[in-house]
C-alpha cells in the first residue's frame, strides 16, 4: 500500500525545517532516538514491529509537485503564505540523508532503551518523525497484543479485525504485525497480498441464514470446500448445530473426506466447546476440531483454557486488531545529542522535564543485551553510548550479530542494526520479512523467564545505563538545573 510519507507528519515538523534552513542550522548534525516508556497491558516485555514500513519510508521519501503545491496553499494564521518560496524549492528537489539504527522486527524490547537510533542533519531527522513514530508505535503495540493472546492460545490463533480496525491502514498494519506477534494467519486477504502473510477462513452466518435450513448449508459448503470445511455451529442452536456438523462429518469421512472442524461464535464458550466435543468423540469424530471465536482475549483464551475445553484453534478479531484495553503504546522521540559541521565530538543534549518519568539519556545510544551462556535466557539490558565504550572493554560494531563473551559467563550482543545509511535502505529482505520476524519473536520470548510472560503482576525486566553514561547524565542534570 503506497503511503505519502513526506507529508504523514505533524505540521510543527515543516515549520521547524523552515525554521533550521532559514537560520543556517538545517546541516546541523542530530541523533534521536525512538523508546516508550512503560510496559504495555502491564506485561512484562514488548515486540517490536513496524521497522519494515520504516525502510518503506526511507525507500520513498521525497516532496512531489503536488506535495510542494499543497504546502504552498497553507495560510499562516497571521497573514500570508506558511511557508516561504524558497523553502518550498529546496524540499522539492530533497533527498534524504539519515542513518537509522533499529533492533529487527520480532525483538523483545523493554521500556527506556532505544529501539530505533536516527543520525543525521537535525533537519531530516525532525521531518521523518511523526512517520517513524505512526510505523513503529502501533505495530509494536498489536504485535505485543499478539505475543500475550498467543502464549495464553497454545494452538493456532487467526487475527480477524479488520472490519473493526482504525481504517483500512490501521487494519493492514494490525494483520502483519498480529502474525509477527505469533498468529498463525489473518482474514485480511489483502494483507497477505501485500505482506506474504497467511490467510484463513470459512463462512459467516449469512451463508446458513441464505439456505432453507442449516443442514442443507452445511451439506453444500462441504462440497464446495471439502479441503477446508470448518462449519459455523451457532446459527440457530448450537447443539443442533453440532447435530447437523457430525451428519455432514460422517457423509464426508463415506467420501474419503475429512471435516477439518466446527466454530462457536456466541454463548458460554467454554461450556459449549466441551458438550461440542463430547458429541463429536462419541460420533467418531474425534479429529474434527472445534474453532472458538467472539470478543476474545487473552484473559478470556486463559479461562476457557483453565475450564478444562480442548480447542483446536482461535479467532480472535477487535480486541486484537484495535488493542482494546489499552489505545496507545506511548513512545516518543527525543533529541539526545548534536554535532556542529565539520566537528567530530558530539555535544550530549538533556531533556530533563518537570516528570522524573521524562528524563532523558543523552550520547548516541545503543543497547547490550547479556544472556546467560549456559540457558540462553537474557539477563539484563545495558544502555551504552556507542562512542564512549563500556568501561575498559572495546565495543565492537553495532551491526556485528556476533554475541561475545565475558569473563562472568555471560554472553552478549548489541541489539541496534543498520536499516538505512545515508537515506539509502539497507535493511537485509530477511528482516523485512513478517514471518521471520514471527519466528525471532517466538525465539526471543522462550529467552524470557515464565514470570515476565504471565498475564497479572509480570515481573519487571533489568534495563540500566552504563557508569559512565549515568555518571554524564547526572553531571548534565545538576548544570542544566544550576544545583550548586
Amino acid at each position: 500500500m503506497k503511503m505519502d510519507y513526506e507529508l504523514l507528519t505533524d505540521l510543527y515538523q515543516l515549520t521547524m525545517a523552515q525554521g533550521y534552513w532559514e537560520t543556517g542550522r538545517a546541516g546541523t548534525q542530530a541523533c534521536f532516538h525512538m523508546y516508550f516508556r512503560d510496559y504495555p497491558f502491564k506485561g512484562g516485555y514488548a515486540v517490536a514491529c513496524g521497522m519494515a514500513q520504516l525502510a518503506d519510508l526511507v525507500d520513498s521519501f521525497a516532496f512531489t509537485d503536488e506535495d510542494v503545491a499543497y504546502l504552498a496553499s497553507l495560510d499562516a494564521p497571521g497573514g500570508g503564505k506558511l511557508f516561504k518560496p524558497a523553502f518550498l524549492e529546496h524540499l522539492r528537489g530533497f533527498r534524504l540523508g539519515v542513518d537509522i539504527d533499529a533492533v529487527p522486527e520480532g525483538a523483545i524490547v523493554f521500556p527506556h532503551e532505544p529501539i530505533v537510533r536516527v543520525t543525521g542533519s537535525i533537519m531530516d531527522c525532525q521531518l521523518i518523525e511523526t512517520a517513524l513514530l505512526n510505523c513503529v508505535n502501533f505495530q509494536t503495540l498489536i504485535a505485543t497484543k499478539a505475543a500475550r493472546v498467543c502464549l495464553a492460545a497454545k494452538a493456532p490463533v487467526a487475527e480477524f479485525g479488520l472490519r473493526r480496525a482504525q481504517g483500512a491502514g490501521g487494519g493492514l498494519w494490525a494483520s502483519r504485525a498480529a502474525v509477527v506477534g505469533g498468529c498463525a494467519s489473518t482474514s485480511n486477504v489483502l494483507a497477505g497480498k501485500l505482506y506474504g502473510i497467511p490467510v484463513s477462513g470459512t463462512h459467516a452466518h449469512s451463508w446458513v441464514m441464505s439456505f432453507p435450513d442449516e443442514l442443507s448449508a452445511f451439506r453444500a459448503y462441504a462440497a464446495a470446500f471439502p479441503k477446508n470445511c470448518v462449519l459455523l455451529v451457532d446459527t440457530y442452536d448450537v447443539e443442533q448445530g453440532v447435530r447437523n456438523a457430525i451428519v455432514v462429518g460422517q457423509e464426508m469421512r463415506a467420501r474419503g473426506e475429512r471435516l477439518a472442524g466446527i466454530r462457536i461464535d456466541s454463548g458460554d464458550l467454554s461450556w459449549l466447546a466441551k458438550m461440542a466435543r463430547r458429541m463429536l468423540d462419541e460420533a467418531g469424530l474425534a479429529d474434527c476440531g472445534i474453532v472458538l471465536s467472539n470478543d476474545l482475549d487473552e484473559y478470556a483464551i486463559q479461562s476457557i483454557r483453565d475450564e478444562g475445553a480442548q480447542v483446536a484453534s482461535w479467532g480472535v478479531g477487535t480486541k486484537l486488531a484495535c488493542a482494546y484495553d489499552q489505545p496507545t503504546l506511548g513512545g516518543v522521540y527525543k533529541l539526545s545529542a548534536t554535532r556542529e559541521p565539520g566537528e567530530r565530538t558530539w555535544t550530549d543534549r538533556l531533556k530533563i522535564s518537570e516528570s522524573a518519568a521524562k528524563l532523558t539519556t543523552p550520547g548516541v545510544l545503543d543497547v547490550r543485551r547479556y544472556f546467560y551462556c549456559d540457558s540462553g535466557r537474557i539477563a539484563g539490558d545495558m544502555v551504552f553510548d556507542v562512542n564512549a565504550g563500556v568501561g575498559r572493554e572495546v565495543i565492537v560494531d553495532p551491526a556485528d550479530d556476533l554475541r561475545q563473551k565475558n569473563l562472568s559467563g555471560l554472553c552478549f550482543e548489541t541489539l541496534l542494526k543498520p536499516l538505512a545509511r545515508g537515506g539509502r535502505c539497507v535493511l537485509a529482505p530477511e528482516l523485512r520479512d513478517a514471518l521471520a520476524a514471527r519466528e525471532r519473536a517466538k525465539a526471543g520470548l522462550e529467552t524470557l523467564d515464565e514470570s515476565q510472560k504471565r498475564m497479572l503482576n509480570a515481573h519487571t525486566y533489568p534495563v540500566g545505563l552504563e557508569y559512565g553514561l549515568f555518571e554524564r547524565r547526572r553531571d548534565l542534570v545538576v548544570r542544566l538545573r544550576g544545583i550548586a
